[in-house]
């Protein structure tokens, strides 16, 4: 939710204003849909990562505001966390050298606020969740003083009446509780933005849905939180429950959460803006001076500013986005599946099978969404968020008419999802080595059965049979997580273990 947004006190005529003008902007944008306003076909393609600040001591730094002074560069923002920043990339055509530059620019950007960082004892780390984080980093004075988390915070906390619940149950069991959503912070994630025609939307949005479990099981980096050894991609939970604004007795009412998976495929991306209204009150109730409607009847392009900033506080794992783009209109599917790194390159790599795979899935003649369940979609995203690349995964069989079965995870990306993601990117345009190299990684994943999540637990236990503590194997696993990311080379060829001299302090 990068919008600016001002400290306010709402009041109920507020809130009726606003939900009169989110029904103005929904009405805005079915009008756009039917006069055909939206940009043409561009290949347009976007990256943001949010990255973690870290000590030499393997601890978080609570100084984004003092590196911001210091990168001094519009591409890094706040985040919700003290600790937390985030690199956003400039849009770019997905066609001929586009993994490569990418790449290029990444580590440019990166190695830049690395160094500034570096100035005041702090560094980047590209990781999921913090493995030394605990419990008193995540607290509301450590949030980014910006008026748009202050707010969010407050008026998630009034919506929801109690402290959030932390219960996350994995290799490990964590039991807490926040008085506020500065939890929500641990979690570090990678955001793929892609620009299509309404008439593509639905197609490539069930794409993504389908395969959101395939991403977190070759993608998994965030295993540990507060000192526990969780789920193989725990922001995913965490994420759900420090932003949950039900009390338990909504919950058992079976309200929606806001940090949603979905529960059906679509037919067009209207319905998912439609859902935001129907299912989920209003955070931030500010209206905009904004006559929709009237812009229209004027021949101009609303901004729907309502709608995009209530878009913004529901947290889709694949999230319909409405822009404007030189006076016109556009639509872009926004992935929120992946965790930050490990490195430039694993991410690169998690972008160009996520990109292949959507693109030859959403042209398929026979669409997997016809044959997959969406229970057992939902399914499968919450068995690759526990397990990781052990995950199990339903999935459509050849041969077996309308009937699916169960298939590790890695066969699946392997044999099945990698030569889609390869046709994908044929399709695209993108440049054959590339297209090799970056799949290559994934592939190397499947093969050797490793990803962040599952380096950093067995590093953490080497740490521990060499006889650290808890909170030292932590700390010596995330300064060789450093060491290891700042090196560059993928995840899968990295040692397991600590480098030879390890502090035991």
């Amino acid at each position: 939710m990068g919008e600016k947004v001002e400290a306010a006190a709402f009041d109920l005529a507020d809130r009726q204003e606003y939900r009169r003008k989110l029904r103005q902007c929904l009405a805005g944008l079915a009008r756009l849909l039917e006069e055909k306003r939206f940009d043409r076909p561009r290949n347009l393609m976007g990256l943001e990562i949010e990255l973690n600040l870290v000590g030499s001591d393997g601890l978080p730094r609570m100084m984004n505001a003092e590196v911001l002074r210091r990168i001094a560069s519009r591409d890094f923002q706040t985040e919700l966390g003290m600790f937390n920043l985030e690199v956003n990339i400039a849009p770019h055509r997905l066609e001929s050298r586009v993994l490569d530059r990418l790449a290029e620019e990444l580590r440019t950007a990166l190695a830049y606020a690395d160094r500034k960082a570096n100035e005041v004892d702090a560094g980047i780390a590209l990781i999921g969740i913090l493995p030394t984080l605990g419990r008193h980093h995540l607290v509301s004075g450590n949030l980014s003083d910006v008026d748009r988390y202050m707010l969010l915070n407050q008026q998630i906390v009034a919506a929801r009446g109690e402290d959030f619940a932390l219960d996350i149950e994995g290799v490990e069991h964590l039991v807490c509780s926040s008085a506020s959503i500065a939890p929500e912070a641990a979690c570090t994630s990678v955001q793929l933005h892609l620009q299509v025609t309404p008439q593509r939307f639905a197609d490539v949005w069930n794409a993504a849905q389908a395969v959101a479990a395939a991403q977190i099981a070759v993608g998994a980096n965030s295993p540990f939180l507060f000192g526990r050894e969780l789920w193989r991609e725990s922001r995913i939970p965490l994420f759900l429950q420090s932003t949950d604004t039900r009390p338990p007795e909504l919950q058992a009412q079976g309200v929606r959460p806001r940090t949603w998976f979905g529960e059906r495929w679509i037919n067009d991306a209207y319905e998912l803006f439609e859902e935001n209204l129907k299912y989920f009150p209003a955070l931030l109730p500010l209206p905009d001076d904004e006559d929709p409607l009237s812009v229209l009847d004027e021949g101009g392009v609303p901004r729907l500013a309502e709608l995009v900033l209530h878009n913004g506080t529901v947290y889709r794992w694949n999230r319909p986005v409405y822009g404007i783009a030189d006076g016109v209109p556009h639509l872009r599917v926004e992935n929120r599946v992946l965790p930050a790194g490990p490195t430039v390159t694993d991410v690169v790599a998690n972008a160009a099978f996520y990109y292949g795979v959507v693109r030859a899935l959403a042209s398929d003649a026979r669409p997997v969404w016809t044959r997959l369940p969406f229970e057992a979609a939902a399914a499968n995203f919450e068995t690759a968020c526990r397990h990781g690349i052990e995950a199990e995964l339903e999935w459509p069989r050849p041969g077996r008419r309308g009937g699916t079965a169960k298939v590790p995870a890695v066969t699946l990306v392997r044999d099945e999802l990698l030569p889609l993601a390869a046709a994908g990117l044929d399709a695209w345009g993108v440049e054959a080595a590339d297209r090799d190299f970056y799949l290559g990684v994934i592939e190397e994943r499947c093969r050797r059965r490793v990803n962040g999540a599952s380096w950093q637990a067995a590093t953490f236990h080497r740490a521990l049979e060499r006889g650290l503590d808890r909170d030292a194997a932590l700390a010596a696993t995330t300064r060789r997580y450093c060491e290891l990311m700042r090196g560059g080379e993928p995840v899968h060829t990295w040692p397991v273990g600590l480098a030879a001299a390890v502090p035991t302090g």
